[in-house]
């Protein structure tokens, strides 16, 4: 999904009230971890995740890698956290701009 700049910007303003729910360690993105963000963002549809200093990939690649594996929409990354979206398929908590 394309959000526009409107809409990323929207969506982080929401994320920046959220706590961090995952953590990438030193496994890496890793499938149990994938399928534990996929059902996240089925709940939530925005959820942040921590980057920890023993994880042996950059932060992007894990924020590509978790974007692309889970068919989210990569929203920021900042620092070492990452942002994702996903919209959900009814009632959506975000009303996007």
């Amino acid at each position: 999904m394309k959000l526009t700049n409107k809409q990323l910007k929207y969506l982080r303003s929401e994320a920046q009230g959220l706590n961090a729910i995952f953590q990438v360690g030193k496994n890496g993105v890793n499938p149990n971890l994938v399928t534990q963000v996929r059902e996240a963002l089925e709940a939530r549809e925005l959820i942040k995740i921590s980057i920890l200093q023993n994880c042996p990939e950059d932060k992007k690649v894990v924020a590509q890698k978790l974007s692309e594996r889970s068919q989210s929409t990569l929203v920021q990354v900042i620092g070492f956290t990452i942002v994702l979206f996903k919209p959900a398929k009814k009632d959506s908590n975000y009303s996007l701009p």
